[in-house]
């Protein structure tokens, strides 16, 4: 394979035409239209169907676009890493971990980090499915659940346990369970099942009653969940974090059994050199620790 043709045809599939792909190389778009042309020949297959709005992949295309795009993740995390064993910590720094515990904790504890590593550009990447590593989708990820993947690196955090709550307003008007029995005369708020969960047992409440439990409402977002609490709805369990980050809710039947689960650090263990790694891992260690008896 000719690495520059392959450079090429990279920079064209992600510009989707000649004309951007021949400013982003500083070359003529007749050199580029060339070397894909060779690219195609040396193959003997077509990797861009060409019309007059642009260029639209092949299949083939698609199918070199994504080892070429694979190929230069690597490289440019490998460049970050040699640069890492020289130089002070710097460049972006991609970090995943669920909407609700990154918006409401992670995000408001970072501050001293971003003063600390000034040339450190941290890039929070919030969501309830799995980004993956391996292919550079996220360099470090927070998760709630034990990662099963071999190229992984996993280090044990704090646990985070689950209570069940309820606003002032709702336990005013329709009175404070005393028992778990209780709940069948209260209005429950739950996640809902077949549904892609950020964490595990996250409607376990429903379980605990004999027979179970059914949510009255179900809201697909931690998010909507706790602001249904605080509007008064109903009763719901959420994770402590959430919990202490809203000082008026009311923790009721503290003495039934509740979910805890344990998070992780996670990160490719190509990255297990890596100072900006090595520094985040350092810096978010301390604060769950010093935040885990919130938790």
């Amino acid at each position: 394979m000719d690495w520059d043709k392959l450079k090429t045809f990279h920079a064209v599939a992600q510009a989707g035409s000649f004309t951007l792909a021949a400013k982003r190389l500083n070359l003529s778009q007749s050199a580029l239209s060339r070397q894909i042309k060779k690219l195609e020949d040396n193959l003997s297959l077509s990797l861009f169907t060409r019309h007059a709005r642009g260029l639209v992949l092949t299949q083939e295309g698609e199918q070199l676009y994504s080892t070429a795009e694979e190929v230069y993740k690597k490289i440019e995390r490998t460049f970050q890493e040699l640069l890492d064993t020289k130089t002070k910590p710097f460049g972006k720094l991609k970090i995943t971990t669920t909407h609700a515990f990154g918006s409401y904790w992670l995000a408001q504890n970072v501050k001293e980090f971003v003063e600390t590593y000034p040339d450190i550009e941290l890039d929070l990447r919030l969501s309830d499915q799995t980004l993956d590593l391996s292919k550079g989708e996220a360099d470090i990820a927070i998760r709630f659940q034990t990662p099963t993947q071999a190229d992984l690196i996993a280090r044990k955090l704090i646990t985070v346990h689950h209570h069940i709550y309820a606003s002032p307003i709702y336990l005013q008007e329709h009175g404070v369970p005393e028992t778990i029995e209780d709940l069948r005369h209260h209005t429950l708020i739950g996640f809902g099942s077949g549904r892609a969960q950020p964490i595990k047992e996250i409607d376990w409440l429903f379980e605990v009653g004999r027979p179970h439990f059914k949510a009255n409402i179900e809201i697909s977002s931690l998010f909507g969940i706790l602001g249904a609490i605080q509007s008064g709805i109903g009763i719901a369990s959420i994770p402590d974090y959430l919990a202490t980050s809203t000082p008026e809710l009311v923790r009721i039947l503290g003495g039934v059994p509740s979910p805890s689960l344990k998070s992780y650090f996670v990160y490719p263990s190509e990255m297990k050199r890596s100072k900006r790694v090595a520094v985040f891992k350092d810096y978010i260690v301390k604060k769950l620790l010093d935040a885990a008896n919130s938790f």
